[in-house]
């Protein structure tokens, strides 16, 4: 067998559990279909005791054994660690976190869904490596520890033994790439098909985050400027143009709207004018080039380019998506 463990804790995300679960116990289905020889999965939920878990939308899911009860690291295949409200806050979960460092120990391979990755930092699971984790708490998970690479678009990562995953249903796409790996294409591809998913999402999470914002400035020239570029994406927004609307030297408008804002204008243009192309495309039906001339783009192309940079995904496939998503609603 191969043995994926997977703790349950008070407001634990439930789609980051059920989402794999079905993945692992799929494929074993899958494997049959295929006439495939070899090992099936097993998913034990564990918890610290056999009472029931409620998750942060109020679901119960019942362990299948304690914490104590579990098998040591040498048969744990994978250890998979889901998210929940209570992941983020780093006076909760202690008994987890020790259990974690004991569990931990040997195991083949680690993974997080969603704010999972926070706990696998607290127990010391991860330090530098590079990881994801839901957009919204990307910032959070870097500032609590410094020293991980944190990337907030993939919708997972694999560094070394340790795979990480963006929020909630990425967790579907994690479980499927691991599953790719253990028993191959066909058993993934026959297991996304069953649940109506990608096998590979195109595009990474960027494409379903919020729009862009602005820390907040007590500079007021860098307040009006951004004010400004999010107000007339389609006009002339170089830095000359900026630094003249404000009134400050070229130098030193790029260095002051650096330090308050985190990225240089033109990296802050850019996200500006891809987030009202989304609005568009989401909105209107104009065409791609209509949409990269209202958006200061100098052509189609261009935004293309801006688009597979950003989001991984073009224009038009985002197009398609949303008026998917939109339909179904």
């Amino acid at each position: 067998m191969r043995t994926i463990v997977m703790p349950l804790f008070s407001d634990f995300q439930p789609l980051d559990v059920v989402g794999p679960h079905e993945v692992f116990i799929s494929a074993n289905d899958a494997m049959d279909v295929l006439g495939m020889a070899g090992d099936r999965y097993e998913v034990l939920l564990c918890a610290t005791t056999l009472d029931p878990v409620r998750s942060e939308s109020g679901l119960l899911l019942s362990p299948t054994g304690t914490f104590e009860d579990t098998p040591g690291s040498a048969i744990i295949d994978t250890l998979l660690v889901p998210g929940g409200m209570s992941t983020r806050d780093e006076a909760t979960n202690n008994d987890l976190v020790e259990w974690l460092q004991s569990a931990s120990t040997g195991v083949a391979r680690v993974g997080s869904v969603c704010t999972g990755t926070f706990l696998l930092a607290r127990a010391g699971i991860i330090t530098d490596e590079k990881v994801t984790t839901h957009w919204a708490w990307a910032s959070l998970l870097a500032k609590q520890f410094p020293r991980l690479d944190v990337d907030p678009d993939p919708i997972y990562r694999v560094d070394g033994n340790v795979w990480t995953s963006a929020g909630v249903t990425a967790g579907i796409d994690l479980a499927l790439a691991m599953v790719e790996q253990d028993c191959g294409a066909a058993v993934a591809k026959l297991v996304a098909r069953g649940l109506v998913v990608y096998l590979h999402r195109p595009g990474g999470q960027s494409q379903f985050g919020s729009p862009v914002w602005s820390q907040a400035t007590e500079m007021q020239p860098i307040r009006d400027a951004c004010d400004y570029i999010h107000q007339s994406p389609e006009v002339d927004l170089s830095v000359r143009a900026l630094a003249s609307f404000v009134g400050m030297s070229e130098r030193n408008f790029t260095r002051v709207f650096r330090a308050e804002i985190g990225e240089s204008p033109a990296r802050y243009v850019d996200r500006v004018r891809v987030d009202a192309a989304r609005t568009i495309l989401e909105r209107e039906s104009a065409t791609i080039e209509q949409v990269a001339r209202r958006t200061g783009f100098s052509s189609a192309e261009v935004l293309r380019r801006a688009f597979h940079r950003r989001l991984g995904i073009s224009p038009a496939a985002y197009r398609r998506n949303t008026k998917t998503v939109r339909a179904t609603v």
